[in-house]
């Protein structure tokens, strides 16, 4: 008879209690008790900027944390307030391309969970595959496409835990719709509108960008924009019973002819988002200032 590769119970516990451990010790270090999570993809850190009476904790001096190696990812948590409710903001994330497994990248909403975290905003850069879409134009998720998912590489393989939620969630509804209702009634309301569409964010791994072949693929599925984050990260937060609102920033056209002279580049990316900042920012704040307590 073999013998299993692994205790189910014992990995669970060390991977829950390293959770826990995390969060008490966050909590021990601020009087803040958010509600609302925001994770700032690449380019976006200055979000975190909008964060009053902030205090900043490097990832480097928290248990368990990794750090962000990703250009433009500063890699610490910020606390405070943001249109006047208690927040923390991820300043940079983890990724897949980092080396990190998906359970790895997605260890900080799992923590967030037991800090009291009930909303979670979830930001990235992406490019542009649907012909409507500009640069510099935002995307309310309203689904996603998981490649490294279709490919059994999920944050949820594994032993489940029912500590933080069921075997089989459902992802039909990942992305709340009373959230989109609100981000698209605020884009209404600041006069956004005009920029601010709704659509499917697909992901690949990376850290290389998407070939002519693929991005003609992704498109052929339905996807609107594609990246190399926050699908992890979305998966884990509705397994956590959390709501959900995600947005995308484009900052490059995705390339679909290959006679084509355009290359997406790190730098482009980076530069649309200092130059989306203060947008972005208004968005946000004003959508969080309209959350239920």
């Amino acid at each position: 008879m073999n013998e299993p590769l692994y205790d189910d119970n014992k990995r669970n516990d060390e991977y829950y209690n390293k959770v826990v451990d995390t969060a008490k010790y966050i909590l021990s270090k601020t009087e803040h008790r958010p509600k609302i999570a925001v994770i700032c993809g690449s380019g976006l850190g200055g979000l975190a900027e909008l964060v009053e009476n902030r205090e900043c904790f490097n990832y480097s001096d928290i248990p368990n944390f990794q750090s962000s190696t990703a250009p433009g990812h500063k890699g610490r948590l910020v606390f405070g307030n943001i249109g006047g409710k208690c927040c923390v903001c991820m300043q940079g994330r983890l990724h897949m391309y980092e080396g990190y497994s998906s359970k790895t990248v997605v260890f900080p909403i799992r923590v967030m969970k037991h800090l009291g975290v009930e909303t979670i905003i979830v930001t990235n850069a992406a490019g542009g595959l649907n012909g409507k879409y500009k640069i510099g134009d935002l995307m309310i998720m309203k689904d996603h496409i998981f490649l490294p998912g279709l490919a059994g590489n999920n944050p949820l393989v594994g032993p489940n835990d029912d500590r933080f939620g069921v075997r089989f969630p459902s992802m039909s509804d990942t992305y709340n719709p009373e959230l989109r209702k609100l981000a698209k009634s605020v884009a209404v309301e600041l006069g956004y509108d005009a920029f601010i569409h709704e659509g499917v964010y697909a992901m690949q791994a990376g850290p290389s960008y998407e070939s002519v072949s693929e991005c003609r693929l992704i498109k052929i599925l339905g996807g609107d924009v594609v990246g190399m984050s926050t699908v992890p990260e979305t998966i884990t937060a509705q397994h956590l019973n959390m709501r959900i609102l995600a947005l995308s920033l484009v900052t490059n056209e995705c390339v679909t002819e290959f006679d084509s002279l355009v290359k997406a580049n790190c730098e482009e990316v980076l530069q649309t988002g200092q130059d989306q900042a203060a947008v972005c920012q208004k968005y946000i704040e004003t959508i969080i200032s309209k959350l239920d307590d």
